[in-house]
């Protein structure tokens, strides 16, 4: 079913509930469908190959579908799908549910011991450690460090990929996680801490071109990262565009710089077009970034 069928499958059951009278058996059932029409897209707790959901993603799904239909039941008779967007309403109130349930960080402790009970590599335990760090990127409470001497667009840059990679780190090494001294999201976000301290190139780049400050008060001067981009676009040894992922000609670290960079694409929409996990571009993008960066210092000094 595509998502537009979908839509108009939910807009018609909200319709035959409306239809019911509040309080009926009738409109209890009609609820229900609602509510597991809507939980179909959801992005967590979805089993795995079709099987059975069980341990904690199960207890997590029964806990969002019974608040999402609380939440329904309060609102359906408001919704007018001519006046409010139904994906918007919809997805809010899915949102909701399942941000309630993961509230009690619990959850996610009890997600993380159920991942280390399986065999490394093994699919039921990909399956959860990919449900783990959904959960964590979505609904998880995560620490935004310090921002320091970084300006606000180099901390944004620094904070994605620490993300990236400290869900990465989940991903790997998700046997370190000891419940006897913290909570999981204290483990995550201590990793985050770490990881963002660790990533020091950006504000390395920019504390070497303090000199250059003063170009950025005349309104033709480009500013720094102008500079960089500059640098890297025009590649003038070939050395951005020859560095690449898998022997891939077409995955190289220019592309991916200009994609993310220059025209402003999410991590998810460059792994999508290019077919490749988005933890694995991420990592190598770092690398490059930290490979080049002396490269990329020298033209914005030589440029100053």
């Amino acid at each position: 079913m595509s998502k537009n069928q979908q839509r108009k499958l939910i807009n018609c059951l909200i319709e035959e509930v409306q239809g019911k009278t509040p309080g009926t058996q009738e409109r209890q059932s009609a609820l229900t469908r609602v509510v597991d029409e809507i939980l179909r897209s959801r992005p967590i707790c979805r089993p795995l190959h079709g099987e059975s959901l069980s341990g904690v993603c199960r207890e997590i799904y029964q806990g969002a579908r019974q608040i999402l239909y609380h939440l329904i039941d309060k609102d359906i008779d408001d919704y007018n799908p001519e006046k409010t967007p139904d994906t918007g309403w919809v997805k809010s109130r899915m949102n909701l549910a399942f941000a309630q349930v993961l509230h009690n960080e619990n959850q996610l402790n009890r997600l993380a011991l159920e991942a280390q009970q399986h065999p490394q590599r093994s699919q039921q335990r990909q399956y959860l450690l990919t449900e783990l760090v959904t959960i964590v990127q979505k609904y998880g409470k995560l620490i935004r460090p310090y921002q320091g001497s970084l300006t606000q667009e180099f901390y944004e840059v620094v904070y994605e990929d620490a993300i990236n990679r400290t869900l990465l780190y989940v991903f790997q090494k998700i046997d370190l996680y000891d419940s006897q001294r913290g909570g999981f999201m204290n483990w995550v976000n201590f990793r985050l801490g770490k990881t963002f301290l660790e990533l020091q190139v950006p504000n390395q780049i920019q504390s070497t071109t303090t000199d250059i400050e003063q170009l950025q008060h005349t309104e033709s001067a480009p500013t720094v990262f102008e500079v960089i981009t500059q640098c890297i676009e025009e590649d003038r040894e070939g050395i951005f565009k020859k560095e690449c992922l898998r022997n891939n000609q077409h995955v190289n670290f220019k592309a991916i710089f200009v994609a993310k960079r220059v025209d402003g694409k999410r991590w998810h929409d460059i792994s999508e077009d290019l077919g490749i996990p988005v933890t694995t571009l991420s990592s190598f993008y770092w690398r490059c970034i930290q490979k080049f960066a002396p490269r990329i210092k020298q033209y914005v000094q030589e440029y100053a």
